[in-house]
């Protein structure tokens, strides 16, 4: 038993210098043979939480048995693959080549599991949902309620971003943008414009009075955008030549919203769910904003499965009324 143990650490040894010696364009020959999923998945939390511990409540797991991971993945390559510093864990060059193919594999490792997740004539299991933030805080849950009573074996997984997420490589199963798809694999259903207006709360209305003329703007605070250029085009059209008094700038839709529910001033808000609140009330309604142009996105492969086309369709619905209100 002890001379094979012993053969066994001899052939890894050997191994791990093969490793050691080859570029990063065979560490996927040599990934396939030693490297254990659970390992890669550790590498990929730490990659994107920057730390040990972030990436142990990531996963659900102690400290030491990710930072057990990590030296077992970087044993296995014959590689560091985190210095620290000051700031936490920094990933090396190697770490750094090997995070993209890491993340294509998980995102294809929950794919898998999605469409395992039902039987494939069954509009169950789960399906992953891409949404802006104030789509997916503001606007879908309303929508997610009715879906829930035609299909309440369906779980629905909210990806909230700004950011796009990739359908080719089905990251997601389906997307609401605000932007036309451009890839041709991609399936878009254009819904309605949502129309967008300028709300304030009636408290801030009593004290500061409602503007009744576009040049009447500068006696009245405004909640608006900090960076993003969209946003900022709409405010420029807002104001044209009269200058704006700013209380609060954020580039989150949610925040601003918030904001002017609690009083501070005046904010472009989708008029759909502004309305909801009845606080809120809509000013200077001459003055004409852009609408949003919205597209229910999915990929070609998936529109046709029962959990997809369910969510699909329904959103397809849901957006049809929400932009008519």
């Amino acid at each position: 038993m002890s001379n094979l143990l012993s053969m066994r650490r001899a052939s890894v040894k050997s191994d791990h210098k093969k490793i050691a010696n080859k570029p990063p364009s065979d560490y996927k020959k040599f990934m396939s043979k030693n490297v254990d999923w659970d390992d890669q998945r550790a590498f990929l939390a730490v990659m994107e939480t920057g730390s040990l511990s972030a990436a142990a409540r990531r996963m659900g797991l102690s400290q030491p048995t990710v930072r057990a991971r990590i030296e077992g993945l970087e044993a296995a390559l014959g590689t560091a693959l985190f210095t620290r510093s000051v700031h936490g864990l920094v990933p090396t060059p190697t770490a750094e080549a090997m995070a993209t193919p890491a993340r294509a594999m998980a995102h294809a490792s929950e794919a898998m599991l999605r469409a395992a997740s039902a039987d494939s004539a069954t509009a169950a299991g789960r399906v992953r949902l891409s949404v802006s933030e104030f789509v997916g805080i503001e606007v879908l849950p309303p929508m997610l309620r009715s879906l829930r009573d035609k299909h309440p074996q369906l779980t629905v997984e909210f990806e909230l971003s700004n950011a796009r997420a990739d359908l080719l490589d089905q990251q997601v199963d389906v997307a609401v943008r605000m932007h036309p798809p451009e890839q041709s694999a991609l399936v878009a259903k254009k819904v309605p414009l949502i129309p967008l207006g300028l709300f304030a709360h009636r408290d801030y209305l009593a004290v500061y009075g409602r503007p009744a003329t576009k040049a009447e703007v500068r006696d009245h605070l405004f909640i608006g955008p900090d960076r993003n250029r969209g946003d900022l085009a709409v405010a420029a059209q807002i104001a044209g030549s009269v200058p704006v008094s700013w209380i609060a700038r954020t580039d989150s839709h949610p925040a601003q919203l918030a904001l002017a529910r609690a009083g501070l001033g005046i904010a472009v808000a989708q008029i759909p769910a502004a309305a909801r609140y009845p606080e809120l009330e809509r000013v200077l309604p001459d003055v004409e904003l852009p609408q949003l142009p919205t597209w229910i996105v999915t990929h070609e492969n998936l529109r046709r499965l029962p959990r997809v086309a369910a969510l699909f369709d329904h959103l397809v619905e849901a957006f049809e009324s929400y932009g008519r209100r």
